[in-house]
């Protein structure tokens, strides 16, 4: 059977965002770990209990369609390095609220500059303002009808 071009440009579409999205993140995850010892999820793990001080590791796990083991891992982790703590939840004895260190918000801080300029320094040669908005719009849409339908969220 022949593919049509309608899915021929789907599966293109899909091999394109796939592989940008993984040499975008292995770029970036390169540059936060020779400036600040860090790979990329590691940052946006910190970047994220910032945003949301005193969030639960569900929440963590929700927004970046992970499994709670995973992100209760990751946050192991960054709480042994001194970059995030956990409190007891007074609503919920069987979780914990997370929070940054004053170490970790330094270090989310200091490596919000290196990732914006990161993604400026690849992103913006190649993508007019223009492009890069319609391209966000249209990743965003995406990303919200997945996410509204629950799909792509492991199921452990």
């Amino acid at each position: 059977m022949a593919t049509t071009s309608a899915s021929a440009r789907l599966d293109g579409f899909f091999d394109d965002l796939v592989r940008c999205e993984t040499r975008l993140y292995n770029a970036v995850g390169e540059a936060l770990r020779t400036e600040h010892g860090i790979v990329t999820s590691q940052f946006e793990l910190l970047r994220f209990v910032r945003d949301h001080s005193d969030c639960r590791v569900a929440e963590i796990a929700t927004y970046f369609a992970a499994g709670v083991g995973a992100m209760s891992k990751g946050c192991d982790r960054l709480e042994s390095r001194g970059w995030l703590m956990r409190t007891p939840n007074p609503a919920d004895g069987r979780s914990s609220l997370l929070r940054l260190t004053d170490d970790g918000a330094a270090l989310v801080a200091d490596a919000e500059r290196t990732f914006r300029k990161q993604l400026a320094a690849l992103i913006t040669p190649v993508l007019h303002p223009e492009q890069l908005g319609a391209a966000a719009t249209a990743v965003g849409a995406l990303r919200a009808s997945l996410q509204d339908q629950g799909l792509g969220t492991p199921a452990g």
